[in-house]
């Protein structure tokens, strides 16, 4: 991973018989629940929490079609409101598209959206997850931990 990048971290396993630390890195991530999706920069203070956490979420590099599908179609605000065009134009005078490039760019963040929730709720991916299951790491054919581009996909059937 470079460090221009933006990465897409989703909670793959639920909460039963958690340990309190891995607990508290999911919870300064934001992913309270299964199927959760956030995305955070490149950072080392992020990547600490990552790694923290790989036997619990998928992460990978995420791109800007699916980030721009990401925010269209499960961005919510408070109230549980979706995220419009007509709400960013009213309050950052952009559209959702320039955002995104601006948010690529490290010009902006989620946090300059008003009321945004800084997480995504996904529905479980169509065609489940990959053969061996979420007890596995991707790279021997499961779900867990760090899948690169891949990423992509699976946000992609979870929204």
């Amino acid at each position: 991973m470079t460090d221009k990048q933006i990465i897409g971290v989703v909670r793959v396993r639920g909460k039963v018989n958690l340990n309190p630390r891995i607990k508290t890195a999911l919870k300064s991530l934001k992913l309270y629940k299964k199927n959760c999706c956030v995305i955070v920069p490149n950072k080392q203070s992020y990547l600490g929490a990552i790694k923290k956490v790989k036997d619990f979420t998928t992460f990978g590099e995420i791109d800007k079609t699916t980030f721009t599908k990401l925010l269209q179609k499960r961005g919510r605000l408070a109230g549980n409101k979706a995220l419009t065009d007509d709400y960013m134009k009213k309050k950052l005078n952009i559209d959702i598209k320039t955002f995104v490039d601006d948010f690529f760019a490290f010009k902006r963040s989620l946090k300059d959206i008003p009321g945004f929730k800084l997480f995504f709720r996904l529905t479980p991916p169509k065609g489940g997850f990959e053969r061996k299951g979420i007890k596995k790491s991707y790279a021997v054919g499961g779900a867990l931990g760090y899948r690169g581009k891949d990423i992509n996909k699976l946000v992609a059937r979870m929204i």
